[in-house]
C-alpha cells in the first residue's frame, strides 16, 4: 500500500501544532520557584556567622541545599539596631518566603514590616510579653520559633555562681528593663539572692557606650561578682564585657556559652547553635504548608553549663569538683 508524504506546507502546519501543544502543556504545569529565605541578624557577620551556618546545616539535614532547592541570604545590622527596620523592609521588598530573625529587636522589626510573610524566631526572650505571639501553644499570627528563656533560669544561674564562688556577697547585674523577659528574670534573681545571702546591684545598659560607666559603678560599690543577661547588646559586645570583668577580677555568670568561650568564667543556658539548627525544622514545616499561627513556640529543655578553668585560675577561683562534674564543657 502506498502512502503519500505530506507536502512541505502541511508538514510546517503539523509541526506548528505540535509545538503549540507542547507549550500549552508546559504552561499548564505548576511552576515551583526556589524558596527564598531571609535571615535578619542583629550583630556582625564575624560574630554570628557560626550560628547562620548551624541554620544552614539544619536545612541540609532536611534535604535543602543552597542554590539547588533553596536560596538563603543573611542581612546583618552589625550592632546598629536602628538599621533593623530598613533591613526588614528590604526583605519584604524582595518578597522572601520566610524571614528567620534573631533577638527581640530584629523580630519586632520584622513583625512591623510584615503581617503576612512567616517569621521564624531563633532566639527570643518572652515573645508573649512583647506581643509577638498570642501564646506559646498557639502563636496566632505569622510568627513562631524558639525562645531561649525558661522559668527560674536566672535563679539557677545565680545559685551556680554562688556555688562556684561561695564568698561573693554583692553581685552586679547587667540587664535591660526594656526587655520583658529580663524584668521577669531580674525578679527571679532578686528572690534567689535573698535565700543566698547576696545583694544585687542593678545596672541597666542599653548601648555599648554605657559599659564603661557601669563597670565604674561596680568599682565604687565594691562589687565582688557579676551576672550578665544575654540580650542582643550584651551578646554583641561580650568580648568587651569579658575583658572589663577580667580587669576588675570579677567572677561572672553569663547566659550563653559564647561568653565562656570568649573568656568569661562560666555560663549556663540553652545552646544557640541548637536553636538555629532547630529553626530549620520550622522553615521546613512552613514550606510544606504548615501555618506559623498553629506551630507552638518551643522553650529550651536542656541547658549547657560551661566553665572556663583558665579564667578561674586567673581569678584565683577554685571551682568545686562537684560543679566541674556537672559541667557540660570545661574549657582548659
Amino acid at each position: 500500500m502506498l502512502t503519500s508524504r505530506p507536502s512541505p506546507a502541511m508538514f510546517n502546519v503539523i509541526m506548528a501544532v505540535v509545538i503549540l501543544a507542547a507549550l500549552l502543556v508546559t504552561s499548564a504545569q505548576p511552576r515551583t520557584a526556589m524558596p527564598q529565605i531571609g535571615l535578619l541578624e542583629p550583630g556582625h557577620p564575624a560574630v554570628r556567622s557560626h550560628l547562620v551556618e548551624a541554620f544552614r546545616q539544619g536545612l541540609r539535614e532536611l534535604g535543602y541545599e543552597q542554590d539547588r532547592n533553596i536560596a538563603i541570604e543573611a542581612y546583618y545590622a552589625e550592632g546598629k539596631f536602628d538599621r533593623l527596620p530598613d533591613l526588614a523592609a528590604e526583605l519584604v521588598k524582595r518578597k522572601v518566603d520566610i524571614i528567620v530573625a534573631a533577638t527581640t529587636p530584629a523580630i519586632l522589626a520584622a513583625q512591623k514590616a510584615t503581617s503576612t510573610i512567616p517569621i521564624v524566631m531563633t532566639t527570643v526572650g518572652d515573645p508573649v510579653a512583647t506581643g509577638m505571639v498570642a501564646s506559646l501553644a498557639r502563636p496566632g499570627g505569622n510568627i513562631t520559633g524558639l525562645t531561649i528563656v525558661a522559668p527560674q533560669l536566672s535563679a539557677e544561674r545565680l545559685k551556680l555562681l554562688k556555688e562556684a564562688v561561695p564568698k561573693i556577697s554583692h553581685v552586679a547585674v547587667l540587664w535591660d528593663s526594656a526587655n520583658a523577659h529580663e524584668v521577669i528574670g531580674f525578679s527571679e534573681a532578686e528572690d534567689a539572692a535573698q535565700g543566698l545571702g547576696v545583694r544585687l546591684l542593678s545596672l541597666e545598659v542599653r548601648s555599648p557606650d554605657e559599659f564603661e560607666g557601669a563597670f565604674a559603678a561596680m568599682t565604687r560599690q565594691g562589687i565582688d561578682g557579676l551576672f550578665v543577661f544575654e540580650n542582643a547588646t550584651n551578646t554583641n559586645y561580650r568580648k568587651h564585657i569579658v575583658a572589663l570583668a577580667a580587669q576588675m577580677q570579677l567572677p561572672a555568670m553569663y547566659g550563653l556559652r559564647e561568653y565562656a568561650e570568649a573568656g568569661g568564667l562560666m555560663s549556663y543556658g540553652p545552646s544557640l547553635l541548637s536553636n538555629y539548627r532547630r529553626a530549620a525544622s520550622f522553615v521546613d514545616k512552613i514550606l510544606k504548608g504548615a501555618k506559623p499561627a498553629e506551630l507552638p513556640v518551643e522553650q529550651p529543655t536542656t541547658f549547657d553549663l560551661v566553665i572556663n578553668l583558665k579564667t578561674a585560675q586567673a581569678l584565683g577561683v577554685a571551682i568545686p569538683p562537684t560543679l566541674l562534674f556537672r559541667a557540660t564543657e570545661v574549657i582548659k
